[in-house]
């Protein structure tokens, strides 16, 4: 039996663009369409679908992500304003599962593709070119809905309308929204995150920087102690 069951609403793809924003020349590939047909999920990529900087926005950690139709509720509620699926630079929009609770390292069949849960997603400035807002990033990183990243385990297929099975869960309990709020709310649960092997090292590797950090505090004043580099980790 499934450990949870949802489905796809939309797979969304996009090309990588060049935009002027502030003054530069900025390349992304968030400005994802609803994509008609089965489309081939395999590698780090799903068809037709391309990121501008795989260092930071792709990757064999974050090949696929997935925002939910629920939070698009709450944002169009919030927005004062329907919301496309695909405006979140999102791969999968899905309903009746929450990439909040998402244990981190499970198991998705989603049509015939296996996919492992990663992360969550850190918004950078490039959400605010999609939206046409640069403050829109801290709105959506405060609104602790940061959709999940997934690895891609086996290649396979997908379409609007397919079923997902949650089909294995570790036991370590963390979640994707315990990594998003240590790093954007409650920096106590930092320690939660040394301790998940499904974890990417780059996070883990934040999370002992940030502990080391704040045991430097206890003897050196705040204003003159570094602050751990989140680049790895940010979208």
């Amino acid at each position: 039996m499934p450990i949870g069951v949802g489905r796809v609403v939309s797979v969304n793809v996009g090309r990588i663009r060049a935009l002027a924003w502030n003054g530069r020349e900025v390349t992304t590939a968030i400005h994802k369409q609803p994509a008609p047909g089965r489309r081939v999920v395999r590698g780090v990529n799903l068809e037709g679908d391309d990121q501008a900087d795989r260092s930071v926005h792709g990757g064999p950690d974050k090949a696929v992500y997935a925002y939910s139709a629920e939070d698009y509720s709450w944002w169009a509620a919030s927005l004062g304003r329907e919301l496309e699926p695909g405006t979140f630079g999102e791969n999968l929009t899905i309903a009746g599962l929450d990439p909040r609770t998402a244990v981190i390292g499970e198991r998705w069949q989603v049509g015939t593709a296996t996919l492992r849960v990663t992360q969550p997603r850190i918004p950078c400035f490039k959400l605010g070119i999609r939206m046409g807002d640069a403050r829109f990033p801290a709105r959506f990183a405060s609104a602790g809905r940061p959709g999940a990243y997934f690895a891609i385990e086996g290649a396979g297929s997908v379409s609007a309308g397919d079923e997902i099975e949650v089909v294995s869960r570790p036991e370590h309990g963390v979640t994707v929204g315990i990594v998003e709020r240590a790093y954007h709310a409650d920096r106590g649960l930092a320690h939660s995150l040394l301790t998940v092997e499904e974890l990417p090292e780059s996070w883990r590797r934040w999370a002992r920087s940030l502990l080391e950090h704040q045991d430097r505090q206890r003897g050196v004043p705040q204003e003159t102690a570094a602050t751990p580099s989140a680049d790895d980790v940010r979208d």
